[in-house]
């Protein structure tokens, strides 16, 4: 089913709605505007006195009232660091299926690195356990990659396994430079 993106007034990306979500949003009054090509019409039922088939047309991106929120701090986790990545261990290069890849932390933990964007990479079970406890460059590791916390619009992006054309255009427009994920 379709995902449909969801904007503050400001024009920030604020999560995604499901199809009914969506139909409800419009239903209640809640659409301030819409972006992208028009969907294929949702047809409700059949109003009893007129004989009309209720129609809602939907748009891909959608704004919603209500208060805009300063700032977004991207969750982490190990769907869209791997993503991130491009599932690609960030040590020996290799690309792999979600379940071969394991969270390093660049700075370990135990030597008071923090599990936040910018001290995790994706890398593969083995270059995991040879890293061990050490920082790349201890273990004559060096990364591929420096890891970055995804913005907003990259992170929703990351988010999803599929997205329209008119997401992906509205969503990339504000990435913080091109990525080889993003195609």
């Amino acid at each position: 089913m379709q995902a449909i993106l969801k904007l503050d007034l400001a024009g920030q990306p604020r999560g995604w709605l499901s199809l009914h979500e969506a139909i409800s949003a419009y239903a209640r009054g809640d659409v301030v505007y819409g972006i992208g090509d028009v969907l294929p019409p949702v047809f409700g039922g059949v109003q009893r006195l007129s004989g009309q088939r209720s129609r809602i047309d939907l748009q891909p991106i959608i704004a919603l009232q209500g208060r805009i929120v300063q700032g977004f701090t991207p969750p982490l986790c190990n769907r869209t660091l791997f993503r991130r990545d491009d599932h690609r261990c960030l040590y020996c290069g290799t690309q792999y299926s979600r379940s071969e890849l394991t969270r390093d932390h660049v700075l370990p933990v135990s030597r008071g690195g923090k599990d936040r964007w910018e001290n995790v990479v994706a890398a593969c079970k083995r270059c995991n356990w040879q890293k061990d406890n050490h920082t790349p460059e201890e273990a004559s590791m060096p990364l591929l990659a420096i890891p970055f916390r995804p913005n907003t619009y990259e992170w929703h992006y990351l988010a999803k396994d599929r997205i329209l054309a008119d997401q992906m255009q509205y969503l990339s427009q504000q990435f913080k430079a091109p990525r080889d994920w993003a195609h």
